[in-house]
């Protein structure tokens, strides 16, 4: 009797290629983290070293990404989605409040999301910084993306007549500016304050810049 040959099915020890795939991505992201956010930093890691740390070889490295600069990037934009996340969840569950203690608890979630861990605030305002101009168009992009998300939010306050009404695009700019410039010589161990301190800070010059009324 013939015996049916069956169709492979592409799992190996119960997952998919494309899960196994994922899981490996994300070593070299988890042991990016920790070599670019606590450990010598980007600029003194080695593929090699990243593989060692992540328990994985070159071969399965690159078929994941192409440079070093490749996971820099990624692991950037995955920390400001994080960090974007916070914000619109607190912004859906402060729908109602009083304009200045919604954004003080939106921020405060920005903040707690990017200090959360120290190794993302390295990633974000460190690392990132100077190392090419691939990446720090990439940088300013998603400074820009926040700019205009305080910009906006700043535009429906107007509306709902909590705020003065004048062009806010400078404002969110220059927040933007002190976030990045305190978080990270806070981060440095430049700035002699706790993170709630700092945020606290922050949170005075956010409602400052933007005037807020009431």
């Amino acid at each position: 009797m013939t015996q049916r040959l069956r169709r492979p099915t592409g799992r190996y020890a119960g997952k998919a290629a494309d899960e196994r795939r994922a899981e490996r991505r994300q070593r070299f992201l988890d042991a990016a983290l920790e070599l670019f956010g606590a450990g010598p930093g980007y600029r003194a890691t080695t593929v090699a070293a990243l593989c060692e740390s992540a328990g994985l070889s070159t071969r399965q490295f690159y078929e994941e990404f192409r440079t070093l600069e490749d996971v820099l990037s990624v692991l950037h934009l995955q920390v400001n989605d994080w960090a974007e996340s916070a914000v619109v969840e607190a912004l859906a569950g402060t729908s109602g409040m009083p304009f200045a203690e919604r954004y003080a608890r939106v921020f405060r979630a920005y903040a707690g999301s990017i200090a959360e861990d120290s190794r993302r605030i390295r990633i974000t305002f460190t690392e990132i910084v100077g190392v090419s101009p691939r990446m720090d168009e990439q940088r300013l992009a998603r400074r820009a993306r926040w700019i205009e998300l305080i910009r906006a939010e700043a535009e429906a306050a107007v509306r709902r007549g909590e705020a003065a009404d004048r062009d806010y695009r400078l404002a969110a700019a220059a927040f933007i500016g002190s976030v990045n410039g305190l978080l990270h010589d806070w981060s440095a161990g430049w700035v002699d304050a706790s993170l709630d301190e700092v945020v606290d800070e922050l949170v005075r010059i956010l409602l400052g810049l933007l005037r807020f009324e009431g």
